[in-house]
């Protein structure tokens, strides 16, 4: 045993050890010589491109790819031979291979020069890389549904950095927001926000990082949103935390809630003027119905007649009577028109156009200049916004609330009235909902007064506390409230007696087109 170590050969065993390594190769190993016939091919070589080693042996490398390399590939090493400059030859590529069935496929090649005694070879290493271009491929067209679904989504995605500023947006975000792509990658997503939100983002978000406490992020909730032109609209904004390998970005999915909003708003006033015209229907009913006007129309036709053919012949007591049956029978005549006048305030309303409340205050004034000479009343404003509102609606509320101060004025006291108007934010964040952004139109007066207990009765028809003391039919601040709340607001008082009345009516400054 000791002679057979002493006699082994040392560059056999070498040679052994490299043809076991070639042969057991999972990368094709294949060596060609300076006319680029084939020399050696390992099994794995022969296995990737579907021959037996002995087809491929002798002949040109060339059998091996797939045309334009195919008619080319003398012309590279005769060049490489004459310049040395390589295009592939110690730097390896992507390259295609044809298989024996025809099939080509993409591989990784690197070619090295070896120089032996007396001649120049080429070996190159082939690695399949079909598996993974395929999984590329996938990869690739997994992105790009994903980048699809989200170019075209209906919803704005933005994603964010962990400081706020915007990585992506999709064109639905762009459109939502009146901006450019690039107006908008880079900056600040609170850029996006209006006050107090735009302020505070920054500290949101650091909040949100130094405690982990969410207050939107996995949550969702209805915000505010500030377009390129100023304009607030509402949405609905959920967020998204995604963990990258060295990073966090934040996604939001921004949903316009506008025509919700809008819907909401809707059917609140609806409901709000169905309740009340339930119950004022009931009375409107009861008082107008055919039953009352003809005996009415009866009793003024034959007390009519009585005061022109037999009015002469009755006694002073007899013409007392007439008379008064007469100033009844009128009177209950108004009723039943103001009553009708009370239908007409939403069924028979124009239009909302932009109007100057001021304005509309001014005529009214205009208009009641005797009576207020005549009560030596004082009547003062401030300066009052413009709104969209029905203008004669407006003007019968200024004349009905005013006249209503000067009626019910103290015996020895002139009538002092203050009209002022004050903005008033009902839900914080939606300003650019119509019925969001309200105004209150305060009416104070010095007059009697009355008890608050006494509040919801005087805005119901034909209610009236001082029984026939004043004049009128009790229905003015019935049509008060009836406007209020086809503006989208309502009507109440503040008051006590001896100390004069306030009334605050409280309408929508804007409101939806039907």
């Amino acid at each position: 045993m000791s002679d057979n170590l002493q006699n082994s050969d040392p560059n056999l065993d070498t040679r052994s050890r490299l043809k076991a390594i070639i042969d057991t190769a999972i990368d094709g190993i294949i060596t060609i010589d300076r006319h680029g016939t084939i020399e050696t091919v390992n099994p794995a070589a022969a296995r990737i491109f579907g021959f037996d080693p002995d087809e491929m042996i002798g002949h040109n490398i060339r059998m091996l790819m797939p045309e334009p390399d195919k008619g080319l590939h003398d012309s590279y090493i005769k060049n490489y031979l004459t310049t040395g400059i390589g295009q592939i030859i110690g730097k390896g590529r992507e390259v295609q291979g044809k298989r024996k069935d025809g099939t080509v496929f993409p591989f990784l090649l690197s070619i090295s020069e070896v120089k032996l005694q007396d001649r120049i070879i080429f070996t190159g290493i082939v690695h399949d890389i079909t598996e993974l271009k395929r999984a590329e491929d996938a990869l690739r067209e997994s992105e790009n549904q994903i980048n699809s679904i989200i170019q075209t989504a209906v919803d704005g995605i933005i994603t964010i950095d962990m400081r706020g500023k915007m990585e992506m947006v999709n064109p639905a975000a762009c459109k939502l927001f009146g901006y450019q792509p690039e107006e908008m990658i880079g900056n600040n997503v609170s850029m996006l926000m209006p006050e107090p939100d735009h302020s505070l983002h920054d500290n949101y978000l650091y909040h949100y990082h130094q405690t982990g406490e969410k207050r939107i992020i996995g949550i969702g909730r209805e915000v505010s949103g500030l377009k390129k032109d100023k304009t607030i609209f509402p949405l609905y904004l959920s967020i998204s935390e995604v963990q990258l390998s060295d990073r966090k970005v934040y996604t939001g999915f921004v949903h316009d809630i506008t025509q919700q909003k809008l819907s909401e708003e809707r059917l609140r006033r609806y409901a709000a003027e169905l309740e009340r015209s339930n119950r004022e229907l009931q009375d409107f009913a009861y008082v107008s119905s055919h039953d009352l006007q003809e005996p009415l129309r009866k009793i003024q036709a034959f007390g009519d007649r009585l005061k022109t053919k037999e009015y002469n012949t009755l006694s002073d007591q007899g013409k007392d009577y007439v008379d008064r049956m007469l100033n009844a029978a009128s009177r209950m005549q108004n009723l039943i028109n103001d009553l009708l006048d009370f239908s007409r305030v939403a069924s028979k309303s124009k239009p909302f156009v932009k109007i100057s409340l001021e304005t509309v205050l001014q005529e009214v004034l205009s208009d009641l200049e005797v009576s207020i000479e005549n009560s030596h009343a004082t009547v003062t404003y401030e300066a009052l916004p413009e709104i969209q509102a029905d203008p004669l609606q407006m003007r019968q509320l200024f004349q009905n609330l005013v006249s209503n101060a000067i009626k019910f004025k103290k015996e020895n006291e002139a009538p002092r009235i203050h009209i002022y108007a004050r903005d008033v934010q009902a839900r914080a964040h939606l300003t650019s909902t119509p019925g969001d952004e309200l105004l209150q139109i305060y009416v104070q007066d010095n007059g009697i007064g009355f008890e608050e207990k006494y509040l919801d009765r005087i805005f119901n028809i034909f209610q009236r506390l001082e029984g026939q003391k004043y004049e009128g039919s009790g229905i003015g601040l019935a049509v008060c409230r009836k406007i209020a709340i086809h503006h989208g607001g309502d009507i109440t008082a503040q008051s006590k007696p001896g100390e004069g009345t306030t009334f605050i009516i409280t309408i929508a400054k804007q409101h939806f087109k039907d």
